[in-house]
């Protein structure tokens, strides 16, 4: 196993490899026994130069042979179907689609039929959904009564829009998900002492974030650059859409903490791959 920069000893997640292909993961969720998931890192694959080594992106510029590799080395690390990815294709939306059988293989074995999804959810067996990331969060969702999942795409702009609570919702809609009931983790991303945001954004989030303290995920400038806290901004959101407290799992690990192991945007810009969370029923 290798070592990672951790933001506080609460492991909720953690690491572990199989078929050669290291990848991140959650006890919460691999407890509830119904689904398989993962979040990817840059080793495992057969990616070469700012891609090394396990870029799941086709639109990096990537070698397209590689990227489809990497697919099949994950699919058999988690006991999936080559042909079940669905990909999400996102612009930082709050947009989700609905993933049903004739979607198996989108993004991977033919083009995405749909634009702006930045989540995906699902109650079918056999269908893994698929977003993506080098520094933005990950929020898998997992409803064990109605046996239905999703995975959501947050960055700055997704959390400000309440990217947690449009999927719970979402979720209530289709398939009658409560918010008590759901297992909600926030995955891995960049952490608030390494992601400085400039006035504006920073005033977006004071105007716009709905908690009673913007302080809660602002903090004073420096340098004149305020330090915005992702995972406790979405932490709030998804308590305030009813969520069990003691049902969020936040990740500790930062990407750009592990950039040796983790794509950043905030560490190498546009030269790099994208990680991938993973989700799918069994």
């Amino acid at each position: 196993m290798h070592r990672w920069i951790r933001t506080n000893d609460q492991n909720e997640i953690m690491e572990k490899e199989e078929e050669g292909v290291p990848f991140l993961y959650f006890p919460a969720l691999e407890q509830t026994g119904i689904v398989k998931h993962a979040f990817s890192t840059r080793m495992g694959g057969v990616s070469s130069g700012c891609f090394s080594t396990m870029n799941f992106s086709f639109s990096r510029k990537d070698d397209p042979e590689h990227v489809r590799e990497n697919y099949r080395r994950m699919a058999k690390a988690l006991q999936v179907e080559e042909n079940s990815f669905v990909l999400s294709e996102q612009e930082h939306t709050t947009n989700l689609l609905v993933v049903t059988e004739p979607y198996k293989g989108a993004g991977v074995l033919f083009e995405r039929p749909y634009h702006a999804i930045d989540g995906l959810l699902t109650d079918i067996p056999g269908i893994t959904l698929v977003t993506f990331y080098a520094d933005c969060i990950p929020l898998f969702f997992v409803d064990p009564v109605n046996r239905a999942i999703a995975l959501s795409h947050s960055g700055w702009k997704g959390t400000l829009m309440e990217m947690g609570k449009v999927t719970a919702e979402r979720m209530h809609r289709e398939y009658g998900t409560k918010p008590e009931d759901l297992i909600v983790c926030i995955g891995p991303g960049i952490c608030k002492n390494c992601y400085e945001v400039g006035e504006e954004v920073a005033r977006k989030f004071r105007e716009g974030f709905h908690a009673s303290d913007p302080e809660l995920v602002l903090s004073d400038p420096h340098n004149g650059h305020w330090q915005l806290d992702l995972w406790t901004a979405n932490r709030y959101i998804l308590e305030k859409a009813g969520i069990c407290p003691e049902h969020i799992h936040v990740s500790n690990i930062c990407t750009r903490c592990n950039c040796d192991k983790l794509f950043s945007h905030r560490v190498t810009g546009e030269a790099r791959g994208n990680l991938a969370a993973f989700l799918a029923l069994k």
